[in-house]
């Protein structure tokens, strides 16, 4: 394990469903952040913004995993861009467009034949949600609100993360740090 890897949570329950996540650079997860807790439901917001690139892997996969994103993590940051709104019907989120990470999504996916959900053998579309469950007008005036606000940044993703799907919470496993 390099030492830019961090264990976040040796002790979980066994048999609970693996999420693999693109992280954000802190001033970018600030600012998403600082939007979901403004716009999502308070009493449904239980996570920090994020970027999911796997929803649901069985557990008995983690060390592979650990090692295909540490060969992974072995490349510079990939570049991303924040490109737009994506409308969600009853929520609102922030599209990224980044073939490199797209790119190593496809290597997961191929490695993980076989085992993905339907969710995850769908094709990625890279985004921050910054309000889910709301009425369909509610989003739109969201969506009218922060359309103009929106700056098309671009940022570089800092690393992956691993966790355990908990009875609705994740448990951090382990943050992978891209070290090219």
């Amino acid at each position: 394990m390099n030492r830019r890897d961090e264990v976040l949570s040796p002790n979980r329950k066994p048999g609970a469903p693996l999420l693999i996540t693109a992280e954000l650079p802190a001033d970018i997860l600030e600012w998403a952040d600082s939007l979901r807790r403004a716009h999502y439901p308070p009493e449904r917001n239980r996570l920090r913004a994020h970027v999911t690139l796997f929803h649901a892997l069985p557990p008995g996969v983690e060390d592979e995993l650990l090692q295909i994103l540490g060969y992974l993590a072995r490349s510079k940051p990939p570049e991303a861009r924040i490109s737009g709104l994506m409308k969600l019907g009853g929520g609102t989120a922030i599209a990224i467009e980044s073939p490199e990470m797209t790119d190593m999504h496809v290597e997961i996916s191929e490695r993980m034949h076989g085992l993905l959900t339907d969710q995850d053998s769908r094709p990625l579309k890279l985004h921050i949600t910054i309000q889910n469950k709301v009425d369909a007008a509610a989003a739109r005036v969201l969506q009218q609100q922060l359309g103009p606000q929106l700056r098309l940044t671009r940022f570089r993703f800092r690393g992956f993360g691993l966790y355990a799907w908990e009875g609705g919470l994740w448990r951090p496993i382990r943050s992978v740090s891209f070290r090219g």
